[in-house]
């Protein structure tokens, strides 16, 4: 039987709320697929963002005025949308257009009657972030119509592909003004629904089987989303997930079974090589020592043990409070070797702590610990985060008794944070161990660049990336390939944290150099199997399976 030749897109436009808006994983997802993108179709795909302010883009966006000065011009001429175009500031460089979406602000009553009145989405229970991403989608689909038609995109393949419920609503609007004539593809990353329960503290695995996902958004107050989202995923020409795990929860919740799944890979030309690996890991490693040791007043050798967990602060579905669990049990272990570990979750903060600039900037060791000497920077309400609630329940104060410390680092990562003044993959460098137990996790990025970063890693079979990582020859209890899986469940929470800890000093006080080296080349090559290089042909399947609903 002869095979079916794929078909290619002509254009690709490609929206998110992280379009040069860093906030979570999908930032990475997009930023890190968009050189392999840019190499396939060379500046026929455009990203499309919301234009959140200079301040906000400045990092990630490079302005040209000059790309689309007449349709830029004709757009605020006839439809008053105001935008600004240029290129996304990573590896490839892509073409990006940000929106300007106030305006729909205007028009919001007559946009939520039309989605009631074609889709059935009632907005009348939304709230919170609701608004605010309806209208950027809004205007992200109807920049899409407005360049379909100027750039004469009628015989061409085009493909809008919209990240997350944020974007149901652009490609509800494309079905409803464009049907027939825009491929669409819609990746939930994350159901809205999924994510709730849990962030709920409700068990989503022992009962997943007798969950509607209807009564329980009904019941969790997010029916809007919820609706946006699931009807995204049947009027999308393609609906996709990042991971067999979540195509599940698609098929249980959103009761759509996706089309694709699309896990997610990574771009290696984040990880620096040779002697500039070196060179990035001796800073991180000297800038992390320094910091704890000024902050706690502990001196902090040169040999300590560095690991970290990252990512968004979802308490309980991170596994943030089962790595504080955790590392409580390393601490009352009394390890010989010093072990430190860094809590890296933005939280809602205040800036950098002034006495602890002070001491970075007399480069002077201080004897004694500063005022709550666990966290880097100032928090609004300390005594209502949930981080600083059980490291105060432990009390984990970084006594000097304890070789085992642990640091709150609750600020974005971006260089220029006051204390660290590195970007996250400049410090994520200087670790020897992380440690991901996440409990709900459709796939899970941060292992990934951890591993590809050369730092072993811990995670769980909750993540998709520890199931991908099974897969390849990751277990529990062995770094054989760089990565320990755990089992977890609804249910082993303690079971969970002693498992770590027991990795944890296995790794950090029975390894000997050479079994860490190889721990470490094991990890780096087994990232090398989840390069974008690899994993595009998923994208490349689902733009297909679009594309074929057109024909």
């Amino acid at each position: 039987m002869a095979k079916i030749e794929r078909i290619t897109p002509d254009y690709i436009f490609e929206s998110s709320w992280e379009v040069c808006n860093k906030i979570g994983g999908i930032y990475t997802v997009l930023s890190t697929r968009a050189r392999t993108l840019q190499h396939l179709f060379k500046d026929k795909v455009v990203f499309i963002g919301p234009d959140l302010g200079c301040e906000i883009s400045k990092p990630y966006f490079i302005e040209d005025q000059t790309f689309l000065k007449e349709w830029k011009k004709q757009i605020l001429e006839k439809d008053k949308i105001n935008v600004r175009t240029g290129r996304w500031n990573i590896p490839g460089k892509p073409p990006v257009i940000l929106i300007d979406f106030r305006f729909c602000y205007e028009i919001k009553d007559r946009i939520y009657y039309r989605m009631w009145e074609r889709f059935g989405i009632d907005s009348m229970t939304a709230y919170g972030d609701y608004d605010e991403s309806c209208m950027f989608a809004y205007a992200a689909g109807r920049i899409i119509e407005s360049l379909y038609f100027y750039l004469n995109l009628e015989n061409k393949k085009v493909i809008a592909h919209f990240n997350e419920w944020m974007l149901s609503m652009a490609a509800l609007y494309l079905k409803d003004r464009l049907p027939t004539a825009i491929a669409t593809v819609f990746t939930t990353h994350a159901t809205s629904i999924g994510r709730s329960i849990c962030g709920n503290d409700m068990p989503l695995y022992e009962k997943f089987h007798t969950y509607d996902g209807d009564q329980m958004a009904k019941k969790l107050n997010i029916e809007a989303k919820h609706a946006l989202e699931k009807q995204a995923s049947r009027q999308a020409d393609c609906f996709t997930t990042v991971s067999e795990l979540t195509a599940k929860e698609c098929a249980q919740l959103l009761q759509k079974t996706p089309d694709v799944v699309t896990p997610n890979g990574f771009e290696f030309d984040f990880v620096p090589k040779g002697k500039e690996f070196e060179y990035k890991r001796k800073i991180a490693r000297e800038t992390l020592i320094k910091v704890a040791g000024q902050l706690t007043g502990n001196v902090i050798r040169d040999d300590a043990c560095l690991l970290a967990i990252s990512g968004r602060y979802e308490y309980k579905n991170k596994g943030i409070d089962v790595f504080i669990e955790a590392m409580n049990r390393v601490r009352r272990s009394c390890p010989a070797k010093q072990i430190i570990a860094f809590i890296l979750v933005p939280a809602w903060i205040n800036g950098a702590r002034i006495d602890l600039q002070n001491r970075l900037r007399m480069n002077e060791m201080h004897e004694f610990a500063l005022p709550n000497p666990y966290y880097t920077h100032q928090l609004y309400f300390p005594e209502q985060d949930r981080v600083c609630g059980y490291l105060n329940y432990l009390n984990f104060f970084n006594q000097k008794e304890f070789g085992t410390q642990i640091i709150f680092v609750p600020s974005y990562l971006y260089g220029n944070d006051g204390i660290f003044n590195l970007p996250y993959y400049d410090l994520l460098i200087g670790f020897d161990l992380t440690v991901f137990p996440s409990y709900y996790e459709p796939w899970g990025y941060t292992p990934l660049e951890s591993i590809a970063f050369a730092i072993p890693t811990i995670t769980t079979n909750l993540a998709g990336f520890g199931l991908w990582a099974k897969e390849e020859g990751a277990v529990d209890g062995n770094f054989n390939t760089g990565v320990e899986v755990i089992n977890r469940t609804d249910n082993n929470y303690f079971e969970v944290a002693e498992k770590i800890k027991e990795s944890i000093l296995k790794y950090a006080l029975d390894f000997t150099p050479e079994q860490v080296r190889q721990t470490r080349a094991a990890a780096q090559k087994l990232s090398k199997k989840a390069s974008w290089t690899y994993f595009i042909t998923y994208y490349l399947d689902a733009y297909d399976f679009a594309l074929r609903k057109k024909i």
